[in-house]
């Protein structure tokens, strides 16, 4: 049983009238007849708590794995066994990593009620979430005295990198509604596509591709069906250097690199392309070849979902030499890592050019979108500015990085964080339509 903030100032009430009785005595009797009614109360409350057979059934239902950094539901089921109308605190205790010290659900029951409660999280971090019990505190609409039922449920939940927003593109590339998430409609340029079969001219069909010779046999109009150049090998690359641990929103940009990997993996099966995965920091880590069966993208999941950083600086010798040994077919390589200066890029350059010689390589580098605070932000004194410049000196060289790269032939990508998934997914359709690998 726990007492109530009501209980007690009553309680209080009770004690003010008693002091005030006695230079005033005319007030002892209320006081006497306040005193009883409070005890009544209490004691009428704890019965419709204890004495009624009332029960409190409450359950915790989950995925079995947790989406990181989308919003995941619980849900939590409450019946009631009481006769009576009761208000309701649900505390939940939730995983450390939440870091929510202060949850309580509250809600109001109905006599004998069965209801679903849905709240939800956001996890920031991949690994195990344990949950622990469950506390159900109901009081009646007296609200002096309230009983706890407290539900064992603890246990542990991973948490995988963001596959609900994998589902969220996966439907609307079926769809083909991709561009409500800011996918851009490409024309497709050149002819990138494979002969299939000869068939007859049907309305619509592009006059560039009769086949006069089959037309002179067949005595009708006859056209070459081409099909699309399938099962190219699409890599995504993982830089988990020390520079992969920045975070943004909650967010490190080895987490942003891992999601954007997962659904553009999906997206390249969707397209009939093999996706494989490399994951590297001071030596290579994780390797998953290409392939696009059924299978596949369970792999890239269960092998992203244990990736972290080793506080290192990433080798790109080793990613160069590993490239150049196992990956035989010319490809395309997405490789995520963040260069926060042009001179600790041009330490790298070598290896890239080495890479892109033989292979498209697309590097994405991230755009720290807090140095807009203070590149838009009125200075105010001397320090201000002196923050002010370096920002935009920073952001300046994240540009000249990006024209450095192009200069010598490889693609890259500067984006913010919260667009990374969106740009990467363009520019791999944007290389498909150009028939660029």
């Amino acid at each position: 049983m726990y007492l109530k903030n009501r209980l007690f100032l009553l309680l209080t009430f009770n004690v003010l009238l008693l002091v005030a009785a006695f230079p005033v005595p005319v007030l002892l009797p209320i006081a006497q007849v306040a005193v009883f009614v409070s005890i009544g109360l209490a004691l009428l409350d704890a019965l419709l708590l204890y004495a009624t057979g009332g029960k409190i059934v409450a359950k915790r239902k989950t995925f079995e794995k947790l989406s990181n950094s989308d919003e995941n539901p619980i849900h939590i089921h409450i019946s009631s066994s009481y006769p009576i109308a009761l208000q309701m605190r649900i505390i939940d205790e939730l995983p450390w990593q939440l870091q929510n010290r202060s949850f309580v659900l509250r809600q109001f029951l109905k006599a004998k009620e069965n209801k679903q409660i849905t709240y939800h999280i956001r996890p920031t971090k991949r690994g195990e979430y344990n949950f622990g019990a469950l506390n159900v505190f109901v009081s009646t609409q007296i609200g002096l005295v309230e009983r706890r039922f407290r539900f064992p449920l603890e246990t542990n939940i991973p948490v995988y990198p963001a596959f609900l927003a994998l589902r969220k593109y996966e439907l609307l590339a079926v769809s083909n509604r991709l561009s409500e998430m800011g996918v851009k409609k490409i024309r497709r340029l050149g002819n990138n596509r494979e002969f299939e079969q000869i068939k007859e001219y049907v309305q619509g069909d592009d006059i560039r591709t009769i086949n006069w010779k089959a037309t002179a046999r067949r005595n009708t109009l006859m056209v070459n069906h081409y099909q699309d150049e399938r099962s190219q090998h699409i890599y995504s690359i993982i830089d988990k250097g020390r520079t992969m641990k920045m975070p943004f929103e909650g967010l490190s940009l080895l987490d942003y690199a891992i999601n954007a990997s997962l659904v553009i993996s999906k997206i390249a099966i969707m397209k009939d392309d093999k996706a494989g995965l490399i994951t590297f920091g001071h030596k290579i880590d994780s390797i998953v070849s290409p392939s696009k069966d059924f299978m596949q993208m369970n792999k890239i999941l269960e092998t992203l979902y244990n990736q972290k950083t080793a506080y290192k600086e990433a080798n790109f010798e080793k990613l160069y030499a590993t490239i150049k040994n196992q990956v035989k077919q010319r490809s395309l390589l997405l490789l995520y890592t963040n260069f926060e200066s042009l001179s600790s890029m041009q330490r790298q350059l070598k290896f890239l050019r080495r890479i892109s010689a033989s292979h498209l390589l697309v590097v994405i580098i991230f755009y720290n979108t807090e140095l807009d605070e203070l590149i838009y932000k009125q200075p105010e004194d001397l320090e201000e500015i002196y923050h002010q410049t370096i920002a935009e000196k920073l952001s300046f060289e994240k540009k000249l990085i990006i024209k450095e790269l192009q200069r010598y032939g490889i693609q890259a990508i500067l984006t913010k964080p919260q667009e990374l998934t969106v740009n990467t997914i363009n520019k791999y359709l944007e290389i498909k339509a150009r028939g660029a690998l």
